[in-house]
């Protein structure tokens, strides 16, 4: 059974459920973290217009659990060293905050800190516009 398209006004928050972070539950819990922060999240309410899916690896490995948020038309942002204990409320809020914008962009001051900190990478969107280039000043 396939995954239905993203809708044009959707945003996904991608979890590595691969992830070897520091394990939220305990050494007892035979999931690895990546995978206990996702099935936290299923538990979650998502903000409306968001959707939330597992995937096999973010290829952030030394950096613990690492997340991808997305949506037609965004930038993309990777976010990494999260812990299904202390983050799962975090990145709700950021997919909302998120979410709530045309381009991707949360205002620095808005951001939850942990995203201001732990930012791995940001992606354009596939259109976007490329910033002029001054030869002269590029500093």
């Amino acid at each position: 059974m396939g995954q239905r398209p993203l809708e044009t006004t959707e945003s996904e928050l991608l979890v590595c459920i691969k992830c070897r972070g520091v394990a939220a539950h305990g050494d007892e819990d035979p999931r690895r973290p990546g995978r206990q922060l996702y099935d936290q999240l299923v538990e979650q309410d998502l903000p409306e217009g968001t959707r939330l899916r597992a995937v096999e690896c973010l290829q952030n490995c030394d950096y613990g659990n690492t997340v991808a948020l997305r949506g037609p038309g965004r930038w993309t942002y990777v976010y990494g060293n999260l812990d299904a204990g202390q983050h799962a409320d975090v990145l709700l809020e950021g997919l909302a905050l998120y979410h709530g914008t045309e381009d991707g962009l949360i205002p620095w001051r808005q951001r939850p800190e942990h995203f201001k900190r732990n930012c791995v990478a940001r992606v354009p969107p596939v259109l976007f516009t490329e910033p002029r280039l001054d030869p002269e000043n590029d500093s």
